[in-house]
């Protein structure tokens, strides 16, 4: 009975180290595969003039994905100034304030939120967002728009990342001690100081955290944006007008481009850019939460 234990635990053992060295390994398969991908027009152009390049002509041989990586940025930095500040005082007001009622009836919305696919976002976006911003929001400034612009992209993104912000700052206010509070309130603090004080520095950590899958999520989301954010290839930085994100590139024309080798590789080098520019976001977060963290 006894060696059957051991035997059983050696098993489980060897399976667990097995499937963390899989999910270790899992990432620096995919850079190495769109690495692969990539080299035949790596190897005809400079990495630094497709990266800052801001000319996209397929058929003849020009591929400058810095108008993708500036609509991209520009969405998402949108989502996330939309997003961010109702995410932070809803989850405050949830935590601090609200009854359990709403607490309970809250909870299964956000869930529900979290599990629409993103289609049903674009189509939202395509029935909502669009004609406000074209009717409404872009007349207002003098300009006359179809709707379909980086604004309407960055709306419908900080919708889809709110689930997902909201959940996790939930949680990292929740795991505050309450005796700290309840400590700070016995020394004289006000509740508002009290949460200001103890509860949100407390929570540093979480809310770096929430804000870093915020952004993560915005910047890799394809098929909602793709509907909404008009799809042209320009450099522009006015929010009324239409973009072209990364994600969106590859979505669209990844089937028909499989038989044009240069084509087919600056997609993989589109997508190798996206997880790398991913990659980066999460080490900027990774390293504030550690500094959080240690002081």
């Amino acid at each position: 009975m006894i060696l059957q234990r051991k035997i059983f635990d050696k098993i489980s053992n060897y399976w667990m180290k097995i499937c963390l060295a899989i999910i270790l390994v899992f990432p620096f398969v995919i850079i190495i595969a769109l690495y692969i991908k990539s080299i035949p027009l790596m190897s005809e152009i400079s990495v630094w003039k497709l990266i800052f390049s801001s000319e996209w002509s397929p058929m003849k041989g020009n591929f400058g994905f810095w108008p993708f990586i500036v609509s991209s940025i520009y969405v998402t930095f949108l989502s996330f100034i939309f997003a961010a500040p109702v995410c932070f005082f809803s989850a405050i007001y949830l935590t601090q304030y609200a009854s359990k009622r709403l607490i309970n009836f809250m909870h299964p919305v956000i869930d529900i939120l979290a599990g629409l696919p993103s289609v049903i976002y674009g189509v939202w976006g395509i029935l909502v967002v669009v004609p406000f911003v074209g009717k409404f929001i872009a007349p207002a400034f003098g300009i006359s728009s179809s709707g379909y612009t980086i604004l309407a992209g960055g709306i419908v993104l900080a919708i889809m990342c709110v689930p997902y912000m909201l959940n996790m700052l939930i949680e990292s206010f929740k795991s505050v001690p309450i005796e700290l509070k309840e400590a700070s309130l016995s020394l004289g603090a006000t509740y508002w100081e009290s949460i200001k004080k103890v509860i949100v520095r407390k929570s540093f950590p979480g809310i770096f955290s929430s804000f870093g899958l915020g952004i993560t999520k915005a910047f890799g989301e394809t098929i909602a944006v793709m509907m909404v954010v008009g799809n042209m290839v320009q450099l522009k930085f006015n929010p009324l007008e239409a973009g072209y994100p990364l994600p969106a590139l590859i979505a669209n024309n990844y089937g028909e481009m499989l038989s044009i080798p240069k084509y087919d590789a600056a997609l993989m080098f589109a997508a190798l850019l996206l997880l790398v520019i991913i990659l980066i976001i999460n080490m900027f977060f990774r390293y504030f939460i550690h500094k959080s963290q240690t002081k």
